[in-house]
């Protein structure tokens, strides 16, 4: 679908709920014997819901879309449960970092077989120490957090690599323990994980989603007239870092100012991020960046590609992204290359063209948060 963004949000915009959480909330209803439905409120969230109903109801072909998480949660599962079955996805997900976390399950009992188009694990997972490179995806400690406390016997996560994106990691420990299931981080970092826990029923509220509102807050920033709801402002989610680099970036004049941002626990807030510093006074730099390579596009390229396409002066330095701001951008043509955040970002950015935005395959919105254009296209 082909879009000309030429209106912007105002008013009251209510965010969905967190992708995170529902991801881990919708897992551990599984886990507990608790009916899973699928809630139709974003095609990752689908995707995991999906794939725990054809778990429960016996099926072997598990579809997870192009959700990272869904494939990361529920490979470790199914091995820890002792389950055969074949995951499949679509895009790139397949072709995301998975390789050193399927060999670590591999070396403590999973049978895992690899091929272009799926993931078939049978065996039955050990417990044991498992080591994981801690700044390739937090996913994989995600992953193993929720699956190790089925097994017999204890485990210790070991962390070969300071932990990027802990945050995540955090919202995982916080819903397990709600539903009566318990990791402790030791001195060191890593995690020790009783085994033979039991999943208790829990009614869990999914919170609002930091991720998606941070870009309904970049275009606050941006001057328009809006008052973002359905946020817990004490929740651990670590895309409420957002908040606080609108305060580092806001002059007291009310125009931004450039700001360097450290992207490594929070590699989502990127997109919106960039677009807000494209219209800041002053040069920024969004460092440590690189993870966003291998996203459901190369998302360090596109930041900088498509927002320069739109008359932004964004380089690739390394793992950083440099940004020479600019009081407006010229707008013109580009695409969201299938990538849900690269698509929110060209709207936000449009707010600052000088001529309508017109984007390529705006539809894949619909990944994380199906009626944003619903909510962001509302007034001239």
């Amino acid at each position: 679908m082909t879009k000309t963004i030429t209106r912007f949000p105002s008013g009251v915009v209510t965010v969905p709920p967190s992708k995170s959480v529902y991801h881990r909330v919708l897992i551990c209803r599984a886990l507990a014997g608790m009916p899973v439905e699928i809630p139709d409120v974003s095609d990752d969230i689908d995707a995991t819901a999906r794939c725990l109903s054809a778990y429960l109801s016996g099926g072997e072909t598990l579809d997870c879309g192009e959700s990272g998480s869904t494939l990361r949660f529920l490979v470790p599962l199914m091995a820890a449960l002792g389950y055969t079955a074949r995951f499949t996805g679509r895009g790139r997900l397949l072709e995301r970092p998975m390789e050193p976390f399927l060999d670590e399950l591999r070396r403590h009992g999973a049978d895992i077989t690899r091929e272009p188009d799926a993931i078939t694990v049978a065996g039955r997972l050990q417990s044991g120490e498992f080591s994981l490179r801690g700044d390739i995806s937090s996913q994989f400690v995600t992953g193993l957090l929720l699956a190790l406390p089925t097994v017999r016997g204890d485990s210790v996560i070991h962390l070969t690599s300071p932990l990027e994106s802990r945050s995540y990691v955090d919202i995982t420990l916080d819903v397990m323990a709600k539903f009566g299931v318990t990791a402790t981080v030791l001195p060191n970092g890593d995690y020790a994980v009783a085994g033979e826990q039991t999943y208790r029923a829990a009614d869990i509220e999914i919170e609002g989603d930091f991720s998606q509102a941070a870009f309904f807050l970049a275009a606050q920033a941006l001057g328009r007239d809006i008052d973002v709801r359905g946020l817990d402002y004490n929740s651990v989610q670590g895309d409420k870092k957002i908040l606080e680099i609108i305060r580092d970036a806001a002059h007291p004049d009310g125009a931004l100012r450039a700001v360097d941002v450290d992207a490594s626990d929070i590699p989502d807030l990127v997109p919106p991020v960039a677009a807000m510093l494209a219209c800041a006074d002053g040069v920024s730099r969004i460092y440590n960046a690189g993870r966003l390579r291998h996203k459901e596009s190369d998302r360090l390229a596109a930041v900088s590609e498509e927002l320069n396409a739109l008359g932004a002066d964004v380089c690739i330095d390394g793992d950083a992204l440099v940004i020479h701001g600019k009081p407006r951008l010229a707008g013109g043509h580009c695409n969201s290359r299938n990538d849900h955040r690269i698509a929110m970002m060209c709207a936000v950015a449009a707010i600052r063209c000088d001529n309508p935005v017109v984007l390529e395959n705006a539809e894949c919105v619909a990944k994380s948060f199906p009626d944003f254009w619903e909510k962001f296209e509302v007034s001239a």
